[in-house]
């Protein structure tokens, strides 16, 4: 294996003036110049496989998830997140997330769901 030279040294002369308050401050901002990209990654883009794990996780089964996932993206909506979907039509309604999650099956459902998002009914 080949040997590396320390050049250590050298690599820290930028950074060696610094105070510990400093180098804290420039070590959140390089952190949040990797993280930013990775958090618009995520806002922007989803999957189905995504969304239903995210309605497993809010308790629905995952028949139910698949159904409701189906539903979204037949509407258009997965991109605004079906666990979005879900909670923001069970506050519209005034029903609890897993009643609300599973009036979504209901064609008449989905489309009001649809039009709160200003989707295609």
């Amino acid at each position: 294996m080949i040997k590396r030279e320390d050049d250590f040294q050298n690599r820290r002369e930028h950074l060696k003036n610094l105070s510990y308050e400093e180098l804290k401050a420039r070590f959140w901002s390089l952190t949040g110049q990797l993280v930013d990209p990775l958090l618009e990654l995520a806002k922007e883009n989803t999957s189905p496989a995504i969304e239903r794990s995210v309605l497993l996780r809010m308790g629905f089964s995952s028949l139910e998830a698949k159904a409701i996932v189906d539903a979204c993206m037949e509407k258009s909506l997965l991109g605004h997140g079906a666990g979005n979907v879900v909670y923001r039509y069970s506050k519209h309604t005034r029903q609890g997330i897993r009643e609300a999650g599973l009036a979504l099956l209901v064609p008449a459902g989905m489309e009001e769901a649809a039009r709160l998002f200003g989707g295609k009914p």
